[in-house]
Parts: structure tokens; sequence; C-alpha cells
């Protein structure tokens, strides 16, 4: 059984003739789950809104080498990827400017807005008024505590309509250890979330 075709192959030959409207056309597709992995990665709206712009910039850049062999959309969740790693490194070196809005959620309701979906996506319920609040807070944390890789593999898992197979091309490793990453995550975010659940309080391990 083949590889299933790409939905965007067409509109990535128009890009590559220079059709703008083709290029609008994927950005619209892309640019609500592009910002939210990427927000689940580097904690913040903002910064999660220029690198999303940057990652389609960086693809209208190279698209004309791009060559069909993999995905587009794992192509472009691989360039989102490698911009969340710099900008991760860039904190590890300037660790003040980044902290304060990573810690305490100044964006408020815009960053629940940016970024849906920290639920299991086959367990999520109707009423998404449970992510709301302080609870919502407490889920972010979680994700944010997680190792990079971990909470790269959980967030395309559950921000994105890409395969294992295609996670594994983005993290450019083997398709059992996307599987083991994943359920990993998994599990430390129930466990962290479990106790608040119960109780209404949030026991910090970390």
């Amino acid at each position: 059984m083949g590889k299933e075709p790409d939905p965007d192959a067409q509109l990535v030959r128009r890009v590559q003739k220079g059709d703008l409207r083709a290029f609008e056309e994927l950005v619209e597709r892309y640019k609500q789950p592009l910002a939210n992995f990427i927000y689940r990665i580097v904690g913040d709206a903002t910064e999660a809104e220029d690198l999303a712009q940057q990652a389609f910039v960086q693809m209208y850049g190279a698209i004309r080498q791009f060559e069909p062999r993999a995905r587009f959309s794992t192509w472009l969740f691989v360039i989102a990827r490698n911009l969340c790693l710099n900008e991760l490194r860039r904190r590890q070196r300037h660790p003040a400017e980044s902290l304060e809005p990573l810690m305490h959620g100044e964006e408020g309701d815009q960053d629940r807005t940016v970024a849906r979906g920290v639920e299991d996506r086959q367990m999520r319920r109707p009423d998404e008024r449970v992510l709301s609040g302080e609870l919502w807070e407490k889920a972010q944390q979680a994700i944010n505590q997680l190792p990079e890789n971990q909470r790269t593999a959980l967030m395309l898992w559950i921000e994105t309509d890409l395969s294992y197979e295609q996670i594994a091309e983005v993290l450019q490793c083997s398709l059992s250890a996307v599987k083991s990453l994943i359920h990993r995550a998994r599990e430390t975010l129930r466990q962290r979330l479990k106790p608040y659940l119960q109780s209404g309080e949030w026991i910090d391990r970390s």
C-alpha cells in the first residue's frame, strides 16, 4: 500500500510557480495549528505568533527547493521546531528575559485563545471549561516542565494531523521512540493533574 497523497501538493506546486494566493491559502490552513504548537513549546503567545510568522517566511524562501519526498506539513513543522529550539537556546543564554511570561502567563486570555487541546486527543470532554482559569494555568505549567522532546512529540500529536511516522520525521527519531515520548508525556501530565482535579490543590513536584 503506497503513501497517501499529500493534500497540500497542489498548493505547493502553485507557490513554487510564484502564486501568492496559493501561499496565502497554505498560511490560512496552517497558521492556527502552527501557532498552537509553537506556543506549547515556548509558552508565550506573542513569541509564538512571531515564530509562526518566521516559519512561514522561511517556508516561502525555501519552497522552490522543497521536494515532495515528505509531506509539506512535516517539512513546515520541522522548520517550526528548529525555530523553537533556537528560542529555547536563546533563553538559556538570557534566562531573565523570558522567565516572567512563561511562569505567570501574563498574556491571560490571549494565551488560552492561541492554544487549546491540552487534554488527551481521544478523551476530550465537550465542556472545555474544565481547562479554564487556574486549571489551564496548571496544565500549561506541567507541559512547560516536560523535557523538550516529550513536549514537542506530545504537542505535534495533539495540535496537528501528523501521523506517528510523520512526527518521527520531524523529531528525526524512530517510530518506537515517538510512541514512547508521547506515552511518557501523557503519563506525566496525568499524574501531575490528577491530584489537582481530585482535591483542588496543585502539588508542585518540580
